[in-house]
């Protein structure tokens, strides 16, 4: 009996699926913290990534007071915009690591009683990596648009109708995509030295240990 539910926690990645939904829905409050963490980082990186993709496009195409508005110090904004981001990436990924190892350690139980079912290493894995993808997708869809959205309404405001023809939507498109991508593999990554500790608990250590 064991092995035949061994071999079907280990099989289908669906089943791992399925699994991380219903860990999200339980632990939402977990989850949020994780895609909370990479809402802020991609929100302010989208923001970066607008503002100069706009800023670029006002001072090729743009109307003369706008670009000469624009020119002073763009260069060095630019440069410094970029190292506060790396910074907030960083600080991003150092979050979810700690938010998936006291993930790991609540769930040391609920990992053992897996293992002891059958649950190969490959399939603990799963659960905790597409957990992590779920969470930093959904937090880098809304960082995304909150970010862009926010550069856009203050472009406008600050300038007026007269750049909406100079602004290149499907640039920023492309960027928001780039954000969202970049914003996913924070999140798997900040997860996988939780992700490999989970996978490397015995059976017996796991099920004896205090949450």
């Amino acid at each position: 009996m064991a092995k035949k539910i061994g071999k079907q926690l280990s099989l289908p990645k669906s089943e791992a699926f399925k699994m991380s939904l219903r860990n999200i829905r339980i632990r939402f409050g977990r989850a949020l913290v994780v895609s909370s963490s990479v809402f802020l980082g991609v929100a302010f990186l989208m923001s970066i990534l607008t503002s100069s993709t706009i800023t670029s496009a006002l001072l090729k195409n743009g109307p003369d007071a706008i670009r000469l508005s624009l020119s002073v110090d763009a260069s060095d904004y630019m440069a410094r915009n970029i190292w506060l981001v790396s910074l907030s990436l960083l600080v991003c990924v150092v979050g979810i690591t700690n938010s998936m190892l006291m993930a790991v350690s609540e769930r040391s139980r609920e990992i053992g009683t897996m293992k002891c079912l059958g649950a190969l290493n490959r399939f603990i894995m799963e659960i905790f990596l597409i957990e992590s993808a779920l969470q930093g997708l959904v937090g880098s869809l809304a960082g995304g648009l909150v970010g862009a959205l926010a550069i856009i309404i203050s472009f406008f405001f600050r300038y007026g109708g007269q750049i909406a023809p100079y602004v290149p939507y499907f640039s920023i498109l492309k960027v928001f995509i780039f954000s969202v991508v970049l914003g996913t593999v924070i999140a798997i990554v900040g997860a996988i030295y939780p992700t490999y500790l989970s996978a490397r608990l015995e059976p017996a250590e796991a099920i004896r240990r205090e949450v």
